[in-house]
């Protein structure tokens, strides 16, 4: 395949036109003339996915998040950024991104969310997008049958890949909770839309103290807060199975962990 037919399907599936303004998505690096004949998928565009990527053989990246997202003047290599880019070029390895285009589409970052953790009844966005109301950002659907908060936040980090920030519940853990919300990566930015939507339990990422503190309080729904990285990360096995359906190309999730966080030290739970 040349590379110019991968981004056409990869624009298809998750078309420009659906990114934030603010966002950058598309094409990076890469020869639209080149072969490509295997696509390394990865939620970040770091130094552990290109060294795979190399080791692998493959031809091209996808990544969902941004390796320039906002503007540069340069790309020297005595630079991170900077080498990445030098380090792909120098090996003919293309790098693709595709970030909040990827968010809202159908299906799209907080499908794979929603079904990695056991929620398939009725996914529909949190916030629809104006011309299309299957698309939109986050999802909301139904467990098969109600469970306990606490019990659902286990369920949540085994359906998740291990990550040292694990997955933190806000809210009584006895709590039933059966309709859910979810967004993958931060989604603070939904929290009253989630209010008023009704749900009993919210997960997403990054959820700050003092938003989180006063939305309980306040008798929202309760929050469940795991790794960035991990909330995106059951999308690129969707990503990989819709390019793989569509092309003549092998395609493989990036076994490296990107989570920016390695350690975790336990509270003694003595300490008041």
């Amino acid at each position: 395949m040349r590379l110019s037919q991968v981004t056409a399907v990869l624009d298809d599936l998750y078309p420009p036109a659906w990114a934030e303004s603010w966002d950058a998505v598309g094409l990076v690096c890469g020869d639209p003339g080149q072969d490509v004949r295997r696509v390394l998928l990865a939620v970040d565009p770091v130094a552990a996915v290109v060294d795979e990527a190399l080791e692998w053989g493959a031809d091209l990246v996808l990544t969902h998040h941004p390796l320039l997202l906002r503007g540069v003047h340069g790309v020297p290599a005595s630079t991170p950024k900077g080498r990445l880019v030098h380090r792909l070029i120098k090996n003919d390895v293309a790098l693709f991104t595709a970030h909040t285009n990827a968010d809202v589409a159908v299906p799209g970052v907080s499908d794979a969310l929603a079904r990695a953790v056991g929620v398939t009844g009725g996914l529909r966005p949190i916030v629809p997008a104006p011309d299309d109301p299957r698309r939109g950002l986050g999802r909301i659907g139904e467990l098969p049958s109600a469970l306990t908060l606490a019990e659902f936040t286990a369920r949540v980090a085994a359906g998740l890949p291990a990550t040292a920030w694990g997955v933190r519940a806000a809210g009584d853990p006895d709590r039933p909770v059966r309709a859910v919300a979810v967004c993958g990566g931060a989604g603070d930015s939904l929290l009253s839309d989630v209010r008023a939507a009704g749900v009993d339990v919210y997960l997403t990422a990054d959820l700050r103290h003092h938003p989180a503190s006063e939305f309980v309080e306040a008798g929202g729904p309760a929050l469940l807060d795991a790794a960035h990285w991990a909330t995106e990360h059951p999308w690129l096995a969707d990503a990989a199975a819709a390019l793989a359906a569509r092309l003549d190309v092998e395609t493989r999730v990036s076994a490296a962990v990107t989570d920016a966080w390695r350690l975790h030290g336990a509270s003694n739970e003595g300490v008041k």
